[in-house]
């Protein structure tokens, strides 16, 4: 179950991420590293998703940057965030 929800918070942010359109440097990192991270969530099958503190410290990183000029994407990374706690990440 909560696999399917983190599909499709992950789709979400993906169609969100799109939309973004003030892009500096640091925000172009980012984005780039949050797209490698959806793919690399998206490819994981159920089961074999595995603990990185890399991947969550990059999660909150970009809540962090995204928070203030981006709240519903910050949104969504939060439910995500979250999706991932329940799934012991």
């Amino acid at each position: 179950m909560e696999q399917q929800k983190l599909r499709e918070l992950l789709g979400t942010l993906h169609r969100e991420l799109e939309q973004v359109e003030s892009i500096d440097e640091t925000t172009e990192v980012v984005l780039s590293n949050l797209r490698a991270d959806m793919q690399r969530l998206l490819d994981e099958k159920v089961g074999t998703i595995h603990e990185d503190e890399s991947l969550m410290e990059r999660m909150n990183e970009a809540l962090d940057h995204f928070e203030t000029d981006h709240p519903k994407l910050s949104l969504t990374i939060q439910h995500i965030l979250d999706s991932l706690a329940k799934m012991g990440f």
